[in-house]
């Protein structure tokens, strides 16, 4: 009994310290935990800190071009990019740099021959006849007379324009428009009849350069009406005929007021349903001034004089 008694203390002694060292064990291991997993978070950070890059770069992908299609180039700004500016495909016909002062009813009514302003150009001759022309005038003793070009001739509105010639070599004419000159005559050319062109130079030239402006000249001529062949009550074209300044505007007479008429390439203006034709005229220059004519019947193909003129300028 006594060695069974020690026996079994022995045997719970034991047991004491073996359950002693597994609660040790496990104290220990409980308090190492936190410190590994310290441990393991510190260099767990270092690693990320290491691989993360102070700054991500940024990466953009190129978005294909279609097969012969050129990639832009960067927009330059708006200082690199010339301001276009706009021209007119006249260059024969080169306006001095210094424009008149002109009044805005002078400006929108001049059209391309304008007061005051010195067009260069080539000077050709051509045989005039008995000087008729495409403004239908007709026949005219005084020859010094010209044709102008199509692109200025601008559906008749140069049709009697007097116009000052000057060549290279000082020599000058003053001739009347009473035709028009087609492509290829460019743009400032003049065609004279071969006795104007004979006043600056020798016609076997043929063609020589010039400069050339718009005249307003003195005349005791008083302007003429004349209202084309086969004119009515029901359709009338009417023609200003003598008038010092190139003619802007014609207008007739209606129940409603005054109606401008369409200004044909043969120099006349047309009312295509007859109104007006018969009553009152009424006549603009390219400088605005206005003329009234009455009491003029529709005589078909008849010079009908009036008692008015434009001012001279």
């Amino acid at each position: 009994m006594k060695t069974v008694r020690h026996a079994a203390r022995q045997s719970g002694r034991w047991y004491r310290l073996v359950w002693g060292a597994v609660v040790a064990v496990a104290v220990v291991g409980g308090l190492s935990y936190p410190v590994m997993a310290a441990f393991s978070d510190g260099a767990d950070d270092s690693t990320r800190t290491a691989a993360a890059p102070a700054t991500t770069p940024q990466v953009s992908t190129p978005t294909p071009t279609p097969t012969g299609t050129p990639t832009p180039t960067a927009t330059p700004t708006p200082t690199d990019t010339p301001t276009p500016t706009a021209s007119v495909s006249a260059p024969s016909a080169r306006p001095s740099p210094t424009p008149p002062r002109e009044s805005s009813t002078t400006a929108a009514s001049a059209g391309r021959i304008r007061p005051g302003t010195t067009y260069e150009g080539d000077a050709t001759h051509y045989e005039a006849a008995d000087g008729n022309g495409a403004c239908l005038f007709g026949p005219s003793d005084d020859m010094m007379i010209a044709a102008m070009n199509e692109t200025d001739y601008e559906i008749s509105k140069a049709c009697g324009a007097h116009v000052l010639v000057q060549a290279a070599n000082g020599a000058s004419v003053t001739v009347r428009i009473t035709n028009v000159c087609p492509l290829p005559c460019a743009p400032g050319q003049l065609d004279l009849s071969k006795q104007a062109f004979a006043e600056l130079a020798d016609p076997m030239l043929g063609r020589i350069p010039i400069t050339w402006s718009l005249l307003s000249p003195g005349t005791t001529d008083t302007i003429s009406i004349r209202y084309k062949d086969g004119s009515s009550q029901y359709w009338c074209a009417i023609q200003v005929i003598d008038h010092r300044n190139p003619v802007a505007k014609l207008e007739v007479e209606t129940g409603g007021g005054w109606r401008p008429l369409t200004r044909t390439e043969y120099n006349y203006f047309r009312s295509e349903d007859g109104s007006g034709c018969g009553g009152p005229i009424r006549i603009t220059d390219i400088y605005g001034e206005r003329l009234t004519v009455s009491g003029l019947a529709v005589r078909a193909d008849v010079v009908q004089p009036t008692k008015v003129q434009f001012a001279q300028r």
